[in-house]
């Protein structure tokens, strides 16, 4: 199968199946997203989601945030993975925010970039999520789930990126990046694939070499 075909496959199953497809973090506007996508590096949503409740209660924006201490901030999400830097990030994001773009999360990659904790990932989620612009954040899940069904063979996380950016129609890209993330969740698991329950096996790449095996496997036996 084309990698041109892939793609079409790809859009027309997830915007049938999944066409208001979201983040799974829990926010109410740009400041409250961003704190918690700084905090969900090498972290779940589902252990962000149970930290940002009572962190949003204290630091309900960017003003309170840049006030406070990163040991001050560090008690509220010490259950979060490396809290020590995160609470150091989450506090100079926030004199960022406040100093240099008046309170206001910028849409640019290249501004978001300028904040502690705000790679390039985070920057690309941020621009799709709150901005709904073409920009493909490549976490984990994306780079697996891509490369598995066959729409790139990127071997890095920006190869990936620009191979789903270049291939994808630009109005679905920031839905696109949701979709990937949910199927690497949930079905297309890293260890395991759950190819048995699985909706897209009939345009995957990894399905097919996986069917092509078990053949070669039941002809030598």
């Amino acid at each position: 199968m084309l990698k041109k075909e892939r793609y079409k496959l790809f859009v027309e199953h997830f915007s049938a199946k999944q066409p208001d497809a979201e983040t799974e973090l829990h926010y109410n506007n740009p400041y409250q997203l961003l704190v918690a996508v700084i905090l969900s590096a090498q972290c779940t949503d589902k252990r962000v989601n149970l930290v940002t409740p009572a962190l949003f209660q204290r630091f309900p924006n960017a003003k309170t945030l840049a006030e406070a201490t990163p040991d001050i901030v560090f008690d509220y999400i010490r259950s979060i993975s490396y809290p020590n830097n995160k609470a150091k990030h989450l506090v100079g994001m926030a004199n960022i925010l406040v100093n240099e773009f008046n309170d206001v999360v910028p849409s640019a990659i290249d501004d978001l970039q300028k904040m502690p904790g705000v790679g390039r990932k985070t920057a690309n989620v941020i621009a799709s999520v709150i901005y709904n612009a073409p920009a493909m954040a490549v976490d984990t899940h994306v780079f697996r789930v891509a490369n598995r069904l066959g729409l790139t063979s990127g071997k890095t996380p920006l190869a990936v990126e620009k191979d789903l950016v270049k291939n994808l129609p630009e109005h679905d890209i920031h839905i696109a990046h949701h979709w990937l993330i949910l199927h690497g969740r949930y079905v297309c698991v890293a260890r395991n694939p759950k190819c048995a329950v699985c909706e897209i096996t009939y345009m995957c790449r990894y399905f097919e070499r996986l069917t092509a095996q078990n053949e070669r496997d039941k002809l030598r036996s």
